[in-house]
């Protein structure tokens, strides 16, 4: 069992076997082609997903009503908004609502990081401003779980490993999403979290080849997928079990789902994503420490695309 975007560094290392016939058409017939596309590398299928991977929004229901978690800014105005600015997972959602990209559609290494310019001052100007609001309030180590725990946090970003802390925090109030927009130069600008997935995969040195395969068919079959929610809580990516009524039902898999299908882009695996990691991350502990400023901001987001890229080719 791996997460997706150790599927490059596992091709190199001869670690996985591609998959053919009856599975790989099971992957691709039975999967959102967000999921299919995660565990795919040149046109070959390399895993049988089990889960996707994403992160989305709680917020508590009795401050934001469903016409308010559709941006931002409102909530910004109406309570409390936590977001972890240095996190290098999550702060790329805002360069990527103003159509900044990675590695081109996620797949191109030659098109590098492109989170600078014009686009990319944008996006930042735009978490300036939110960081200095007096309602928002940086998510560092927890602080924003304490925060919805004691009603000073009204809404927090995470995935699906959160769900029963903030449930136990805010109860019935317990309200899950997709993400909201932002106001970016005056138009409303999609925030969109990377998404992936976690899948079986079989080791191409296997002395029992068909049976490995069969084995890994069968941890990521509806049955399985079916069974891991049951037991775990882990929500299903196949389809057919999401139609299941209980699961339909269920507030956190649908957030999960509907923000993989409509506010993500597909995490990029290739293997120079390694190197962007810490950049980002740095840039977001600048913003945060007023080491980025409006007045800067054009020239540090290029050094950011450029501090990124240089890394890459190093």
């Amino acid at each position: 069992m791996f997460a997706n975007d150790n599927l490059t560094a596992l091709v190199a290392a001869n670690g996985i076997a591609k998959l053919g016939g009856q599975t790989a058409e099971y992957v691709k017939s039975s999967n959102p082609q967000t999921i299919v596309d995660s565990v795919s590398l040149d046109g070959d299928i390399y895993g049988v997903p089990f889960t996707g991977n994403t992160w989305f929004m709680y917020y508590d229901k009795s401050v934001f009503s469903e016409e308010d978690i559709k941006s931002f800014d409102t909530m910004l105005e109406k309570g409390k908004v936590s977001f972890p600015v240095d996190n290098s997972w999550m702060l790329p959602a805002f360069f990527f609502a103003n159509d900044c990209t990675l590695f081109g559609d996620g797949t191109d290494e030659a098109a590098g990081v492109d989170f600078g310019g014009e686009k990319g001052k944008a996006a930042v100007d735009y978490v300036i401003d939110m960081v200095n609001n007096p309602n928002f309030v940086n998510d560092k180590d927890g602080s924003a779980l304490a925060g919805l725990r004691d009603g000073s946090v009204n809404a927090m970003f995470s995935g699906t490993w959160s769900y029963e802390a903030v449930k136990e925090a805010l109860g019935d109030n317990t309200g899950v999403a997709k993400l909201p927009t932002v106001n970016i130069g005056g138009e409303a600008k999609q925030l969109k979290s990377y998404s992936g997935s976690k899948a079986v995969g079989v080791n191409p040195n296997s002395d029992n080849m068909q049976v490995a395969v069969a084995l890994a068919q069968y941890l990521g079959s509806p049955e399985a997928q079916k069974s891991h929610y049951e037991m775990r809580n882990i929500i299903p990516c196949n389809e057919e079990v999401l139609q299941d009524d209980s699961i339909k039902n269920d507030i956190v898999a649908t957030a999960q789902n509907d923000t993989m299908n409509e506010t993500s882009v597909l995490q990029p695996f290739v293997s120079k994503m390694d190197n962007v990691w810490k950049p980002v991350e740095n840039f977001g502990k600048a913003i945060l420490n007023q080491e980025v400023t409006h007045e800067n901001s054009a020239e540090m987001v290029d050094k950011l695309s450029e501090s990124a890229n240089t890394s890459v080719a190093e």
